[in-house]
This record gives C-alpha cells, structure tokens and sequence, in this order.
C-alpha cells in the first residue's frame, strides 16, 4: 500500500549546516510531498558536537525556513525507526566522494535488514558543495578562515561566536 504523502528523511548531525545540506535538502523537497530533516541528538561517530540538537535544529530552522515542505527535528533513535514513526518512505542523504560511498553503502545495508520498506536514495553532490563538510568548515572558522561562502550568514555568525574569533 503506498503511503497517502510521499515523505523523505534527511538525517545527519548538522553541526553546522553547510550550503552543501541545503543543496540536497532544497532538491529533496522538490522530490517529495515532505522532508524532515532529522538532526541526530547523540552522533554516535561523529562524538561530542560543537552545538547542541536544540541550536543545531534552530540553525536548520532559519535555513530552511523557504522551504514550505521542510520540517525539523531532533531524533534519538536508529533512523528506520524514526522514519517509521513519520511514516516516510524514504532516507536521503547526499553523496561526495568514495569515503562516503563506502559508509553509506554500510548503512544502507545494516537499515534495509531492519526495514526494507524504507528506501535508501543518494543524490550526488552539487559539483560547487563536493568539498564542503561540516568538520572543515569548524575547522576554518577555528582558525579565522573565510567561511562566508560554506554556511549561510546567520550559521557563520554563531560559529564566529562559538568559537570565539
């Protein structure tokens, strides 16, 4: 039975959001009835974030905020089960380079055993974002590093301010 709306996923830490989530999250809504981008409370790989699921998803929030379809959420649970809650179909995520390939094609594996009636679906990433992660981006802001083309305004103003430079 196919589901009354078409809803997608897109999870990840989002700390911080880069112009390069945006990329896939702006192509996914037009893709689906619904996306909600499901910030993960507690990474588990990733360890300790710069800022907390609340600020994290108050960042998404203002970014996406054109986006009439879009939601955000903190989620603390495997994301098949998240995504079973919302009742969506699909898991978006975005693809760089091989390392994420590897990765994701772990996760989409170790998801599909749990619930197979939830698609896996990778966009590639925008040639102009294939660079852009959130790490490097922390990473350039540590140092005074121009970040202004990375995050959107208010995003690159909170990570000046975090960080302290």
């Amino acid at each position: 039975m196919k589901p009354d709306k078409r809803i997608a996923i897109c999870p990840g830490t989002y700390d911080p959001v880069t112009f390069g989530h945006l990329d896939i999250i702006s192509r996914a809504s037009a893709m689906y009835d619904q996306v909600i981008i499901a910030v993960v409370n507690m990474p588990w790989r990733k360890g300790a974030t710069l800022f907390s699921s609340e600020e994290r998803v108050a960042l998404v929030e203002t970014a996406t905020r054109d986006l009439g379809n879009v939601t955000v959420e903190p989620f603390s649970t495997l994301v098949v089960e998240f995504a079973h809650a919302r009742g969506a179909m699909a898991i978006v995520k975005g693809l760089r380079a091989i390392s994420d390939f590897e990765y994701e094609l772990e996760m989409n594996q170790l998801n599909r055993r749990q619930a197979p009636d939830v698609e896996s679906v990778y966009l590639m990433a925008s040639p102009k974002y294939s660079f852009v992660r959130s790490s490097g981006v922390k990473e350039l802001a540590t140092f005074g590093g121009d970040i202004d083309d990375l995050v959107p305004e208010h995003v690159a103003i909170a990570l000046k301010e975090r960080i302290g430079r």
